[in-house]
């Protein structure tokens, strides 16, 4: 999950929670509201947590080539 996508789901839920005062029958929208926003922050924050500046799970590794002329003699 992107982190556009992760705001989107923390907006969509503030609004279904704070904003709307309609009741519908069968479905309680704060709730949904509630499980939209927790979903959105769970997305931010491993989309945080995996974004490679950040953390050494996305981190690169590096390979190093020696340009030696003799190699190393065998163990």
């Amino acid at each position: 999950m992107s982190t556009g996508i992760s705001i989107a789901l923390i907006a969509v839920g503030a609004i279904l929670t704070f904003a709307l005062e309609r009741e519908v029958s069968g479905i309680n929208i704060d709730a949904v509201g509630i499980i939209l926003m927790i979903a959105g922050a769970m997305g931010l924050l491993f989309s945080a947590l995996f974004w490679s500046n950040w953390s050494v799970y996305g981190a690169r590794r590096r390979t190093y080539i020696s340009e030696r002329e003799d190699p190393l003699p065998p163990r």
